[in-house]
């Protein structure tokens, strides 16, 4: 199958800005190629690659967003994107550079084999390990390893936000636990949750395709039994409960969501968020403190920040 691969330059700071615009309109792929990612993956003592192509540490200042689109819908999503990146630059408080854009067609076979040759199992928090599922890997004594298909859209743990909720979850989840995860995507946090000791996951998203993604990788991973994977932004249903919650989605839903979160978890349970940004931290966590979390932890990986509360133990 042919793609037409679509690539803007633009910043770190604008990349993850210009790939959400990408995944509105592609279910094939999306990839940031940044040098800073490879200078905090060689920085960070708890995250680091077992190979790494000498290619890829090479300096560069320009960020490369690439998505790739069927031949036949390509023309008419590119013009859809270059609208909405010009709307971007309308309200964007962050650098966004060049924003210069190219496309070329691409064999479908060679752009996958392309990506699947750069991705090596990446470990997060000393027990978590996230592996391609192509790729053989042998578990250390305590490591949880979470296979992934190709399909890796939604969170592959690369990215800061993924990679510090599982850092927390591997901090706040005690053995049988209920975790609840809100906007699960490629379902990552949920299985690295069942297969560090949980009891039970509930995820949820309202991308159709997402919750595809999960599910499928929640039976990759043998957890499925053990998983509830819904079509839902949850605050629907107040039954579901967890002594963990999670939800790495943006600041603005978080906000959004504080006054209906806390009803989902647990007495003294943990909340552990993600995809907040500086400008909005401190939005975020008086949202949460409002409705009678307690802030017990906070970590910081470039621009991103993560946070964990406890609820009140109750009576």
């Amino acid at each position: 199958m042919k793609f037409i691969e679509f690539t803007v330059h633009t910043t770190t700071e604008g990349s993850e800005l210009v790939a959400d615009i990408f995944w509105n309109y592609t279910n094939y792929g999306v990839t940031v190629c940044d040098y800073n990612d490879i200078v905090a993956l060689q920085s960070d003592k708890r995250t680091f690659w077992d190979y790494m192509d000498d290619d890829v540490a090479r300096p560069s200042g320009d960020v490369l967003v690439k998505c790739f689109l069927p031949v036949d819908i390509a023309d008419e999503n590119i013009r859809s994107i270059i609208g909405d990146i010009e709307a971007l630059k309308e309200r964007s408080a962050f650098p966004l550079g060049t924003l210069e854009t190219a496309r070329r067609e691409v064999d479908g076979d060679d752009w996958i084999d392309i990506w699947k040759k750069h991705f090596r199992p990446l470990h997060i928090g000393g027990r978590v390990v996230v592996c391609p599922e192509w790729i053989e890997y042998a578990p250390k004594e305590g490591e949880a390893v979470v296979r992934l298909d190709s399909n890796m859209a939604f969170g592959t743990g690369e990215h800061e936000t993924t990679a510090m909720c599982l850092e927390l979850l591997q901090q706040y989840l005690r053995p049988g636990d209920a975790v609840v995860d809100v906007g699960c995507g490629s379902g990552i946090l949920g299985i690295a949750a069942l297969l560090l000791g949980a009891g039970f996951a509930y995820m949820t998203d309202i991308d159709y395709v997402a919750v595809q993604s999960a599910t499928h990788n929640a039976a990759l991973n043998g957890v499925d039994g053990r998983a509830k994977i819904a079509l839902s932004d949850l605050l629907e249903d107040a039954d579901v409960r967890g002594q963990v919650m999670t939800a790495n989605i943006t600041a603005d839903i978080l906000c959004r969501l504080a006054g209906s979160i806390p009803k989902n978890l647990c007495p003294g349970g943990a909340l552990i968020l993600s995809g907040i940004i500086a400008p909005k931290l401190a939005q975020v966590i008086a949202a949460y403190e409002g409705v009678g979390l307690h802030l017990v932890k906070q970590l910081q990986r470039g621009e991103w920040y993560a946070l964990a509360f406890r609820a009140p133990a109750g009576e």
